[in-house]
Protein backbone atom coordinates (compact mmCIF):
# COMPACT_ATOMS: atom_id res chain seq x y z
CA UNK A 1 0.00 0.00 0.00
CA UNK A 2 1.56 3.54 -0.88
CA UNK A 3 2.31 5.48 2.07
CA UNK A 4 0.05 8.56 0.99
CA UNK A 5 -2.00 9.60 3.79
CA UNK A 6 -3.12 13.17 2.25
CA UNK A 7 -5.73 13.28 -0.15
CA UNK A 8 -4.39 14.37 -3.93
CA UNK A 9 -4.72 17.89 -3.47
CA UNK A 10 -3.19 18.17 -0.37
CA UNK A 11 -0.13 16.33 -0.44
CA UNK A 12 0.76 18.22 -3.58
CA UNK A 13 -0.04 21.96 -1.77
CA UNK A 14 2.74 20.33 0.91
CA UNK A 15 5.38 19.00 -1.06
CA UNK A 16 5.32 22.19 -3.06
CA UNK A 17 6.01 24.39 -0.13
CA UNK A 18 3.07 25.88 0.74
CA UNK A 19 4.40 26.35 4.40
CA UNK A 20 7.64 27.87 2.30
CA UNK A 21 5.59 30.13 0.66
CA UNK A 22 4.48 31.31 3.75
CA UNK A 23 7.70 32.11 5.48
CA UNK A 24 9.33 33.26 2.58
CA UNK A 25 5.93 36.12 2.37
CA UNK A 26 6.22 36.85 6.03
CA UNK A 27 10.13 37.47 5.76
CA UNK A 28 9.95 39.56 2.85
CA UNK A 29 7.28 41.88 4.76
CA UNK A 30 9.70 41.88 7.35
CA UNK A 31 12.45 43.42 5.19
CA UNK A 32 10.13 45.65 3.60
CA UNK A 33 9.33 47.22 7.19
CA UNK A 34 12.64 47.42 8.64
CA UNK A 35 13.49 49.10 4.97
CA UNK A 36 15.60 46.28 3.85
CA UNK A 37 15.28 46.35 -0.30
CA UNK A 38 16.16 42.98 -0.81
CA UNK A 39 13.84 40.26 -2.84
CA UNK A 40 14.00 36.92 -0.98
CA UNK A 41 15.56 35.39 -3.89
CA UNK A 42 18.76 38.26 -3.48
CA UNK A 43 18.65 37.54 0.28
CA UNK A 44 19.01 33.71 -0.55
CA UNK A 45 21.94 34.26 -3.16
CA UNK A 46 23.77 36.91 -0.13
CA UNK A 47 23.23 34.31 2.47
CA UNK A 48 25.32 31.54 0.37
CA UNK A 49 27.71 33.74 0.04
CA UNK A 50 27.15 34.72 4.21
CA UNK A 51 28.13 30.76 4.11
CA UNK A 52 31.08 31.26 2.17
CA UNK A 53 32.24 33.82 0.29
CA UNK A 54 33.51 33.87 -3.70
CA UNK A 55 31.98 31.32 -4.70
CA UNK A 56 30.96 31.05 -8.48
CA UNK A 57 27.74 31.35 -10.47
CA UNK A 58 27.89 27.55 -11.31
CA UNK A 59 28.41 27.03 -7.01
CA UNK A 60 25.29 29.16 -6.43
CA UNK A 61 23.07 27.58 -9.05
CA UNK A 62 23.31 24.54 -7.39
CA UNK A 63 23.52 25.85 -3.58
CA UNK A 64 19.96 27.98 -4.44
CA UNK A 65 18.50 25.25 -6.94
CA UNK A 66 18.06 27.84 -9.87
CA UNK A 67 19.13 27.61 -13.46
CA UNK A 68 21.80 29.87 -14.87
CA UNK A 69 19.88 32.56 -15.92
CA UNK A 70 17.92 33.37 -12.60
CA UNK A 71 21.20 33.36 -11.18
CA UNK A 72 23.05 35.62 -13.35
CA UNK A 73 20.21 38.10 -13.14
CA UNK A 74 20.06 37.92 -9.63
CA UNK A 75 23.91 38.59 -9.31
CA UNK A 76 23.22 41.35 -12.18
CA UNK A 77 20.81 42.93 -9.77
CA UNK A 78 22.98 42.63 -6.34
CA UNK A 79 26.13 44.17 -8.45
CA UNK A 80 23.78 47.23 -8.91
CA UNK A 81 22.69 47.76 -5.15
CA UNK A 82 26.32 47.71 -4.91
CA UNK A 83 25.90 44.14 -2.71
CA UNK A 84 28.19 41.31 -4.88
CA UNK A 85 31.09 41.80 -7.33
CA UNK A 86 32.17 39.59 -10.37
CA UNK A 87 35.96 38.83 -10.09
CA UNK A 88 37.57 37.10 -13.17
CA UNK A 89 39.61 33.97 -11.96
CA UNK A 90 43.27 34.69 -12.87
CA UNK A 91 43.38 30.77 -13.99
CA UNK A 92 40.42 30.62 -16.20
CA UNK A 93 39.09 34.38 -16.67
CA UNK A 94 35.60 32.83 -17.70
CA UNK A 95 34.79 31.98 -14.58
CA UNK A 96 33.95 34.60 -11.86
CA UNK A 97 33.69 34.28 -8.57
CA UNK A 98 31.14 36.30 -6.75
CA UNK A 99 32.36 37.91 -3.80
CA UNK A 100 29.98 40.15 -0.83
CA UNK A 101 31.21 44.05 -0.86
CA UNK A 102 30.96 45.95 2.50
CA UNK A 103 27.96 46.78 2.47
CA UNK A 104 26.87 43.15 1.93
CA UNK A 105 28.47 42.45 5.03
CA UNK A 106 26.65 44.90 6.94
CA UNK A 107 23.03 43.65 6.35
CA UNK A 108 23.95 39.93 7.18
CA UNK A 109 23.44 40.33 10.79
CA UNK A 110 20.34 42.56 10.39
CA UNK A 111 18.80 40.03 8.05
CA UNK A 112 19.85 37.11 9.89
CA UNK A 113 17.83 38.22 12.42
CA UNK A 114 14.38 38.54 10.53
CA UNK A 115 15.32 35.67 9.01
CA UNK A 116 15.56 33.93 12.71
CA UNK A 117 12.29 36.02 14.39
CA UNK A 118 10.22 34.70 10.91
CA UNK A 119 11.45 30.87 11.75
CA UNK A 120 10.87 31.20 15.48
CA UNK A 121 7.05 32.38 14.77
CA UNK A 122 6.43 29.94 11.88
CA UNK A 123 7.54 27.05 14.34
CA UNK A 124 5.79 28.76 17.43
CA UNK A 125 3.99 25.67 19.28
CA UNK A 126 5.37 23.28 17.22
CA UNK A 127 7.57 20.74 19.77
CA UNK A 128 11.60 20.76 18.76
CA UNK A 129 11.10 16.47 18.13
CA UNK A 130 8.40 17.44 15.08
CA UNK A 131 10.69 19.65 13.91
CA UNK A 132 13.26 17.64 14.07
CA UNK A 133 11.09 14.91 12.47
CA UNK A 134 10.11 17.42 9.30
CA UNK A 135 13.30 17.98 8.82
CA UNK A 136 13.86 14.08 8.10
CA UNK A 137 11.37 13.38 6.16
CA UNK A 138 11.76 16.17 3.94
CA UNK A 139 15.34 15.34 3.52
CA UNK A 140 14.19 12.07 2.43
CA UNK A 141 11.40 13.24 0.05
CA UNK A 142 14.77 15.82 -1.69
CA UNK A 143 17.12 12.09 -1.57
CA UNK A 144 14.82 10.13 -3.28
CA UNK A 145 14.10 12.96 -6.10
CA UNK A 146 18.02 14.23 -6.93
Amino acid sequence: MPNNQFKKGEIYSFITGKASIAIARRLQKKFNNAGVSLTIEQWSVLYQLWKEDGKSQKELCDATFRDKPSITRLVDNLEKLNLVKRVSLESDRRINKIVLTKQAVKLQEQTMQLATTTLEEALKNVAPEKVEMCKEVLQIVYDNLK
